[in-house]
Parts: structure tokens; C-alpha cells; sequence
């Protein structure tokens, strides 16, 4: 039986044989082909992929792109260790949606989400760094970059609260959402900072939207009442405000990485480590 080759992949001669055992052929010799690949290497394909289908809105859940990106490169067995977690796709799509990434360009574009291991302060690095790429309107946000405004805020809430780790973490991470589904920001940034933020400090992230809505009047008393009667209401109040007015041209702010520190500086368990 001949056969030829595309892409260097082997490829069944159809007019020799039949189309159902074509395929089983061609699927068997990619089969052999997959078990040849890089592990990393499939792995960095799948989180590329599974973002694309996200960012396409093809897919809209992370499990569903995961498995869909699979099984469109093989359908043999994927051994766990070849599969990304969600934190590395949403470190991938993060990517596609604030700059244009060419296709040839995937080992580049997802080499620093292949680990995503370390302390949280690590991953809210990994979510910021990309955030100097997403622009935002002009009309409502003058001062110009996603992560630029991120670090006025943090400025303000440190000013604010300089000894309050988590209303300041809140202020830094508040926006993250919006570098990773534009669409649908808020939900993002929920999905992103599970698990790595405290309870508090996640309270904080999701009602900002909330109380900044109280404000313009959109929303009705239930929610007012809601928030006020929560015991940290009066600190989100402090944080919508930064929030407002976080957004100046010009203004001086610290480096991402001045602003980690000092999270860290703040943080119980760091000082564990360090004593």
C-alpha cells in the first residue's frame, strides 16, 4: 500500500483503498506519529489551541476547549501530564487577547505558562505582567493601559490602607479579568483569582462592580442595603473610590514588581518563612 507524505506526517493514498479503512489507516499512523511528540511540546499545542477556542468564543468553558483541542490533534490516549491546567490556559488566552500572536509563534507565546508552579505572588505576577498590552477607552480611562491603572489603584488603596493586605491585593488584582475575556471581564477575573486570593480579599473583587453600579444609580436599595450592612461595606466604598480615581496620565505609580513586594511584605506567611 502507498503512501505519501504532508507536513511530514504520513498520509494514506485514498484511491488504493477504501474511505472507511482510509481512515483507519491514517488514524492509526498519526496515532504512531502522537506517542513520537514532545510531551511539553503537546502540552504548550493544547493550551494554545484550547485558547484559541475560548477566545474564538468557539468554546465557552475551559473543560470543554481542553478536550475539544485534544482530541482535534489526536485521538489516542494523552497521558495527565500532557494536559494544561486551566491556569495555563487562561495564561495563554490572556496572551491572544492582548496582543496578536501568529501561529508559528506558539512555543514562544506559551513558554513562560509551561510552570506555572510557585507562591500565589508568583501567579499574580503572571496575571499582571501581560496587562501594559490591553488598552483601554480612552473616554472613561485616560490614563492609558490596563496595568498601568491596576497600579494607581494599589497606590491609592496602599495609601488608604497601607496595612491592610488584603483590601491592597484587592485594589492590585481587581481588573485582571479584563486581559483574559474582555467579554465577559467579571466572571475572568472570579475564575482567575480562585484560590489564590483570601476570602476577603475575593469579597472585595466581586462586589467593586457592584458599588460602583450603587453609584451610578443602576442597581436598586436591596443591594445598597446588602453592602452597607456588610461589615467591610465601608472599605469597598474606599475602593470604588480608588478605583475612580486611579485612572490619572501621568501620575507616578511603583513597579509591578515594587508592588508584589510589598504584598509580600504584608503577608503572615511570608514572615513565617523568613523567621
Amino acid at each position: 500500500m502507498a503512501a505519501g507524505y504532508v507536513a511530514g506526517i504520513p498520509v494514506c493514498a485514498v484511491g488504493q483503498i477504501g474511505y472507511r479503512q482510509f481512515v483507519i489507516e491514517c488514524d492509526s499512523q498519526l496515532s504512531g506519529w502522537m506517542t513520537v511528540m514532545n510531551s511539553d511540546k503537546l502540552r504548550r499545542r493544547i493550551c494554545f489551541d484550547a485558547a484559541q477556542l475560548l477566545h474564538s468564543r468557539r468554546e465557552t468553558s475551559f473543560r470543554a476547549a481542553k478536550w475539544r483541542a485534544t482530541r482535534a490533534i489526536t485521538r489516542s490516549f494523552v497521558a495527565p501530564d500532557s494536559v494544561p491546567t486551566d491556569m495555563e490556559i487562561r495564561m495563554a488566552l490572556q496572551q491572544l487577547v492582548s496582543t496578536t500572536v501568529p501561529v508559528d509563534a506558539v512555543d514562544d507565546m506559551t513558554e513562560h505558562t509551561a510552570s506555572i508552579s510557585g507562591s500565589r505572588f508568583d501567579q499574580y505576577s503572571l496575571l499582571l505582567e501581560p496587562l501594559d498590552r490591553v488598552r483601554l477607552n480612552r473616554d472613561t480611562h485616560p490614563e492609558g493601559d490596563l496595568l498601568y491603572h491596576s497600579l494607581q489603584v494599589f497606590e491609592l488603596a496602599r495609601d488608604a490602607r497601607p496595612w491592610d493586605e488584603e483590601f491592597v491585593t484587592a485594589a492590585l488584582l481587581h481588573d485582571v479579568g479584563k486581559g483574559i475575556d474582555p467579554y465577559d471581564a467579571e466572571t475572568a477575573t472570579l475564575k482567575a483569582l480562585d484560590g489564590i486570593v483570601w476570602e476577603r480579599t475575593m469579597w472585595f473583587v466581586e462586589n467593586l462592580p457592584t458599588q460602583h453600579r450603587l453609584y451610578d444609580g443602576t442597581i436598586g436599595v436591596r443591594a445598597r442595603r446588602r453592602l452597607s450592612q456588610h461589615e467591610d461595606g465601608e472599605d469597598l466604598k474606599v475602593l470604588a473610590k480608588c478605583d475612580s480615581d486611579g485612572r490619572v496620565p501621568g501620575r507616578r505609580v511603583c513597579e509591578l514588581d515594587e508592588a508584589i513586594e510589598y504584598l509580600k511584605s504584608l503577608s503572615f506567611e511570608d514572615s513565617d518563612q523568613d523567621a
